[in-house]
């Protein structure tokens, strides 16, 4: 397999603190990483660093093939999708103007800019590979939280990234809208084969079921890191979060819970 992404020992300071302490990880196309931990553990930094946008204080990003520090970071970002549920819009665009901002990489369309008609046909084709037909036209502020976070899958898809990043996509979202985004997340690995996942969360149950490798980070560190049935295990969630937490595994999904602890009389 071709490596789409390689962290060698990376570390980062901030402030005098540190905030991640020599992890490193190697994602090859086609894998979908799930990157776990609590909060504060240093998701968003690491993928800063996955993303071409956060620099390691020390150790090296490789990002395909090419060394951060060492390459046009405004070219390899086109070959990046990032979904970000936070994501902010200055204007109340559709949901097919919001894709086609995935081509010019702008959080809103760019003055005197116009799609081609391979564009707007493009954006067409995301829409509905997402399964947004149907409200194409409809505004952000009228969208769901669901739909939003549809909408910005398709919009990272429609740039060609060789690499996706998700950031807790399924913030927000009641248990019906999450389970619509879980299965157009795991459509993907049909429709885009070769493209390489990573999807932050810190709760087992937002993983899809296409999740095939996983890393478990605390406090900057790794705890455990390989494929997902080996690494997602009772022991290392329970050492990620510091708390006693039974995984359970069925039909492809993840879940957690608290495990219950005897009382002596």
């Amino acid at each position: 397999m071709k490596p789409v992404l390689q962290l060698d020992d990376v570390t980062f300071r901030r402030d005098g603190k540190q905030i991640i302490d020599g992890i490193s990880l190697t994602v090859n196309e086609g894998e979908h990483w799930a990157l776990l931990g609590p909060n504060g553990a240093g998701k968003s930094t690491l993928l800063g660093f996955c993303g071409a946008i956060t620099f390691p204080s020390s150790g090296s990003v490789r990002v395909l093939g090419e060394q951060m520090g060492r390459t046009d970071l405004a070219v390899l970002r086109r070959s990046i999708g990032h979904v970000n549920p936070r994501h902010r819009l200055q204007h109340p665009r559709t949901v097919r103007e919001v894709v086609l901002t995935g081509i010019t990489g702008t959080n809103d369309l760019p003055l005197r800019w116009t799609a081609t008609a391979d564009e707007l046909e493009r954006a067409d084709a995301m829409v509905e590979t997402v399964g947004l037909t149907r409200i194409a036209d409809s505004t952000w502020p009228t969208l769901s939280q669901g739909e939003r976070g549809r909408t910005l899958i398709a919009r990272a898809l429609i740039s060609g990234p060789r690499i996706l990043l998700l950031d807790e996509p399924s913030t927000g979202l009641d248990v019906a809208a999450r389970e619509q985004l879980l299965e157009t997340v795991d459509s993907l690995g049909q429709a885009h084969p070769d493209v390489a996942s990573i999807l932050v969360t810190h709760h087992l149950e937002e993983l899809p079921t296409t999740t095939t490798h996983a890393l478990l980070i605390a406090e900057g560190r790794t705890v455990a890191s390989g494929t997902a049935l080996e690494t997602v295990t009772t022991e290392n969630v329970t050492a990620a979060f510091s708390h006693p937490v039974q995984v359970g595994y069925h039909d492809g999904r993840w879940s957690a819970r608290a495990k219950a602890t005897r009382m002596e009389v």
